[in-house]
């Protein structure tokens, strides 16, 4: 009887101590974030049940078009930029190579993200990257105080300032979505 009591004990400090390290969660993102005195806040959702960006935004009930998703592309190789746009619209190729002074971008094949970025796809943010690629947002985030976005890993999102956001990556804001 003592040892299935001690059993059960040993089992209840290990699911607590388990408990408090997946809630202390730190992406590389976040760690980005703290070293330089960045306040945010961090989402996380349940990877696999939602997996569109439209169905995140719904799972962390906020609004679409403040909740971005980055793209990366290329313009030849070795010439990388990296695109932020809301969850709920595309990506207009020919407005984003407008908006880098390019003729024309592709978009990155997946399976060269992770090389590239340091990220997988679903978890991609424009902070934190290997290397720092110029990066563009979609003009309509500046009509919000705080945008969120992937914080780095799939099923974590961070929401910040943009005047924050503007300061870590120093991006350009332009239309570069498909007009509707």
């Amino acid at each position: 009887m003592l040892i299935l009591m001690l059993s059960l004990i040993v089992a209840q400090l290990w699911c607590v101590w388990m408990t408090n390290k997946i809630l202390d969660i730190k992406t590389n993102v976040m760690r980005v974030l703290n070293a330089n005195g960045v306040q945010y806040a961090h989402f996380s959702y349940d990877a696999d049940k939602y997996k569109t960006g439209l169905e995140i935004a719904t799972a962390l009930n906020q609004n679409p078009a403040m909740v971005f998703k980055t793209l990366v592309t290329m313009a030849r190789p070795g010439k990388y930029y990296v695109f932020m746009v809301p969850v709920c619209s595309e990506l207009d190729l020919k407005r984003a190579a407008a908006s880098v002074g390019e003729k024309s971008l592709n978009m990155l094949p997946q399976r060269e993200l992770l090389g590239l970025t340091g990220y997988i796809h679903g978890g991609c943010s424009p902070i934190g990257m290997k290397k720092q690629f110029a990066t563009v947002i979609e003009a309509s985030a500046q009509n919000f105080e705080k945008i969120i976005f992937s914080a780095g890993r799939v099923g974590h999102q961070v929401e910040l300032n943009v005047p924050d956001l503007q300061k870590l990556i120093k991006p350009t804001f332009a239309d570069i979505c498909v007009a509707h």
